[in-house]
Protein backbone atom coordinates (compact mmCIF):
# COMPACT_ATOMS: atom_id res chain seq x y z
CA UNK A 1 0.00 0.00 0.00
CA UNK A 2 1.23 3.08 -1.42
CA UNK A 3 0.02 4.82 1.95
CA UNK A 4 1.76 2.54 4.47
CA UNK A 5 5.61 2.69 2.31
CA UNK A 6 5.09 6.71 1.56
CA UNK A 7 4.24 7.11 5.91
CA UNK A 8 7.79 4.27 6.91
CA UNK A 9 9.90 6.59 4.60
CA UNK A 10 7.96 10.10 6.70
CA UNK A 11 8.46 8.29 10.10
CA UNK A 12 12.01 7.68 9.29
CA UNK A 13 13.39 10.84 8.06
CA UNK A 14 11.43 12.76 10.11
CA UNK A 15 12.40 10.41 13.03
CA UNK A 16 16.07 11.56 12.57
CA UNK A 17 15.42 14.89 12.36
CA UNK A 18 13.49 15.61 15.00
CA UNK A 19 15.86 13.40 17.12
CA UNK A 20 18.62 15.78 16.19
CA UNK A 21 16.42 19.08 16.56
CA UNK A 22 15.32 18.05 20.47
CA UNK A 23 18.89 16.11 21.33
CA UNK A 24 19.76 19.26 23.41
CA UNK A 25 16.50 19.32 25.48
CA UNK A 26 16.51 15.96 26.02
CA UNK A 27 20.48 15.99 27.64
CA UNK A 28 18.63 19.09 29.85
CA UNK A 29 15.63 16.50 30.74
CA UNK A 30 17.84 13.64 31.83
CA UNK A 31 20.29 15.72 33.75
CA UNK A 32 17.16 17.91 35.55
CA UNK A 33 15.50 14.02 36.53
CA UNK A 34 18.62 12.43 37.75
CA UNK A 35 19.15 15.50 39.73
CA UNK A 36 15.30 16.21 40.67
CA UNK A 37 15.06 11.96 42.19
CA UNK A 38 16.18 8.97 42.34
CA UNK A 39 15.84 6.30 39.84
CA UNK A 40 16.68 5.74 36.10
CA UNK A 41 16.53 8.40 32.93
CA UNK A 42 13.93 6.00 31.46
CA UNK A 43 10.17 4.92 32.68
CA UNK A 44 10.01 1.73 33.84
CA UNK A 45 6.49 1.13 32.82
CA UNK A 46 4.94 -2.83 31.29
CA UNK A 47 4.82 -2.90 27.75
CA UNK A 48 2.45 -1.15 25.59
CA UNK A 49 -0.13 -3.15 22.76
CA UNK A 50 1.14 -2.02 19.08
CA UNK A 51 -0.02 -3.11 15.50
CA UNK A 52 -2.28 -6.25 15.55
CA UNK A 53 -2.03 -6.37 19.38
CA UNK A 54 1.53 -6.80 19.50
CA UNK A 55 3.55 -5.73 22.40
CA UNK A 56 6.18 -3.45 22.87
CA UNK A 57 8.40 -1.59 24.92
CA UNK A 58 7.78 2.17 24.87
CA UNK A 59 10.45 4.96 25.87
CA UNK A 60 9.73 7.69 27.97
CA UNK A 61 11.08 10.24 30.13
CA UNK A 62 10.67 9.40 34.00
CA UNK A 63 8.22 11.66 35.22
CA UNK A 64 7.43 9.78 38.55
CA UNK A 65 9.20 8.16 41.83
CA UNK A 66 10.71 4.68 41.01
CA UNK A 67 8.53 2.03 40.64
CA UNK A 68 5.43 4.30 40.24
CA UNK A 69 3.34 2.06 38.17
CA UNK A 70 3.19 -1.17 40.45
CA UNK A 71 3.33 0.77 43.33
CA UNK A 72 -0.42 2.20 42.28
CA UNK A 73 -1.65 -1.31 41.50
CA UNK A 74 0.05 -3.28 44.39
CA UNK A 75 0.32 -0.84 47.57
CA UNK A 76 -2.78 -0.94 49.40
CA UNK A 77 -2.52 2.45 50.53
CA UNK A 78 -3.06 3.22 46.90
CA UNK A 79 -6.19 1.44 46.46
CA UNK A 80 -8.81 4.31 46.65
CA UNK A 81 -6.41 6.33 44.36
CA UNK A 82 -6.25 3.29 41.78
CA UNK A 83 -9.90 3.52 41.77
CA UNK A 84 -9.92 6.79 40.71
CA UNK A 85 -7.38 6.00 38.20
CA UNK A 86 -9.66 3.39 36.82
CA UNK A 87 -12.83 5.22 36.69
CA UNK A 88 -10.97 7.92 34.98
CA UNK A 89 -10.16 6.29 32.16
CA UNK A 90 -6.85 5.81 33.50
CA UNK A 91 -5.89 9.38 33.68
CA UNK A 92 -5.52 11.43 37.46
CA UNK A 93 -5.90 15.03 37.15
CA UNK A 94 -3.45 14.95 41.25
CA UNK A 95 -1.04 12.67 41.23
CA UNK A 96 1.23 12.55 44.02
CA UNK A 97 3.72 9.97 42.09
CA UNK A 98 4.68 12.25 39.70
CA UNK A 99 7.94 14.52 40.86
CA UNK A 100 8.58 18.31 40.25
CA UNK A 101 10.38 17.88 36.61
CA UNK A 102 7.53 15.54 35.82
CA UNK A 103 5.32 18.29 36.43
CA UNK A 104 6.82 19.80 33.88
CA UNK A 105 8.04 17.51 31.09
CA UNK A 106 4.43 15.97 31.38
CA UNK A 107 2.66 19.13 30.73
CA UNK A 108 4.58 20.46 27.47
CA UNK A 109 4.76 16.16 26.32
CA UNK A 110 8.73 16.08 26.45
CA UNK A 111 8.50 13.08 28.69
CA UNK A 112 6.99 11.63 24.87
CA UNK A 113 10.10 12.40 22.81
CA UNK A 114 11.82 9.29 23.58
CA UNK A 115 9.15 7.97 21.21
CA UNK A 116 11.12 8.66 17.91
CA UNK A 117 13.52 5.61 18.70
CA UNK A 118 10.23 3.47 18.84
CA UNK A 119 9.16 5.17 15.90
CA UNK A 120 12.35 4.61 14.18
CA UNK A 121 12.32 0.74 15.33
CA UNK A 122 9.28 0.29 13.54
CA UNK A 123 7.08 0.00 16.76
CA UNK A 124 5.22 3.30 16.33
CA UNK A 125 4.49 5.97 13.68
CA UNK A 126 4.93 9.48 14.06
CA UNK A 127 1.06 9.76 13.96
CA UNK A 128 -1.12 7.29 14.82
CA UNK A 129 -3.60 5.77 17.71
CA UNK A 130 -3.16 6.61 21.57
CA UNK A 131 -0.19 3.61 22.52
CA UNK A 132 -2.72 1.52 25.22
CA UNK A 133 -1.56 -0.43 28.35
CA UNK A 134 -3.05 -4.21 27.96
CA UNK A 135 -4.88 -3.70 31.17
CA UNK A 136 -6.33 -0.28 30.27
CA UNK A 137 -7.64 -1.97 27.25
CA UNK A 138 -9.28 -4.54 29.00
CA UNK A 139 -10.69 -2.48 32.27
CA UNK A 140 -11.95 -0.29 30.42
CA UNK A 141 -13.60 -2.54 27.76
CA UNK A 142 -15.72 -3.87 30.14
CA UNK A 143 -16.69 -0.47 31.99
CA UNK A 144 -17.27 1.02 27.85
CA UNK A 145 -19.15 -2.46 26.49
CA UNK A 146 -19.40 -0.64 23.22
CA UNK A 147 -16.23 0.08 22.46
CA UNK A 148 -14.46 -3.69 21.59
CA UNK A 149 -15.31 -3.19 18.19
CA UNK A 150 -13.35 0.10 17.82
CA UNK A 151 -10.77 -1.18 19.73
CA UNK A 152 -10.28 -3.58 16.74
CA UNK A 153 -9.85 -0.92 14.21
CA UNK A 154 -7.30 1.24 16.61
CA UNK A 155 -5.64 -2.12 16.67
CA UNK A 156 -4.73 -2.66 13.13
CA UNK A 157 -2.70 0.82 12.88
CA UNK A 158 0.91 1.23 14.41
CA UNK A 159 0.75 3.61 17.90
CA UNK A 160 2.15 7.33 17.27
CA UNK A 161 3.60 9.52 18.94
CA UNK A 162 1.17 12.22 18.24
CA UNK A 163 -2.40 11.39 17.11
CA UNK A 164 -5.94 12.99 16.71
CA UNK A 165 -7.04 12.76 20.26
CA UNK A 166 -3.65 14.39 21.42
CA UNK A 167 -4.17 17.50 19.42
CA UNK A 168 -7.69 17.59 20.56
CA UNK A 169 -8.05 17.77 24.29
CA UNK A 170 -5.52 15.28 25.36
CA UNK A 171 -6.43 13.87 28.95
CA UNK A 172 -9.70 15.75 29.20
CA UNK A 173 -11.23 13.09 27.05
CA UNK A 174 -12.57 10.09 28.62
CA UNK A 175 -11.88 6.47 27.11
CA UNK A 176 -14.62 6.08 24.74
CA UNK A 177 -14.10 9.38 22.94
CA UNK A 178 -10.98 8.94 23.00
CA UNK A 179 -11.20 5.22 21.14
CA UNK A 180 -13.72 6.61 18.96
CA UNK A 181 -11.70 9.88 17.60
CA UNK A 182 -8.39 6.93 17.00
CA UNK A 183 -10.84 4.80 15.29
CA UNK A 184 -11.95 7.05 13.25
CA UNK A 185 -8.28 8.52 12.60
CA UNK A 186 -7.34 5.01 11.29
CA UNK A 187 -10.69 4.84 9.04
CA UNK A 188 -10.04 8.08 7.99
CA UNK A 189 -6.50 7.87 7.86
CA UNK A 190 -4.24 10.17 4.68
CA UNK A 191 -1.25 12.02 4.42
CA UNK A 192 -2.91 14.74 4.10
CA UNK A 193 -4.73 14.25 7.48
CA UNK A 194 -0.97 12.99 9.05
CA UNK A 195 0.62 16.15 8.09
CA UNK A 196 -2.92 18.40 9.79
CA UNK A 197 -2.12 16.88 13.24
CA UNK A 198 1.37 16.94 12.74
CA UNK A 199 0.74 20.68 12.39
CA UNK A 200 -1.42 20.83 15.19
CA UNK A 201 1.06 19.05 17.24
CA UNK A 202 3.83 21.66 18.26
CA UNK A 203 0.81 23.61 19.80
CA UNK A 204 -0.46 21.11 21.92
CA UNK A 205 3.37 20.72 23.19
CA UNK A 206 3.86 23.82 24.22
CA UNK A 207 0.27 24.79 25.40
CA UNK A 208 0.35 21.93 28.04
CA UNK A 209 -3.53 22.25 26.87
CA UNK A 210 -5.44 19.08 28.63
CA UNK A 211 -1.95 17.47 29.74
CA UNK A 212 -1.90 16.26 33.85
Amino acid sequence: MAYDTIKRVIDIIGGIILSIIFFPVCMCTAIAIKLNSQGPIFADTPQRVGKNGKLFKLYKFRSMIMNAHKMLRKDPKMARLYQQYRLNSYKLMYDPRVTSVGHIIRKHSIDEIPQLLNVLKGDMSLVGPRPYYQDELKEQQKKYPHTKKLVKVVLSAKPGVTGFWQVSGRSEVNFDKRIQMDADYVTKRSLLFDILILLKSPWAMISGKGAV
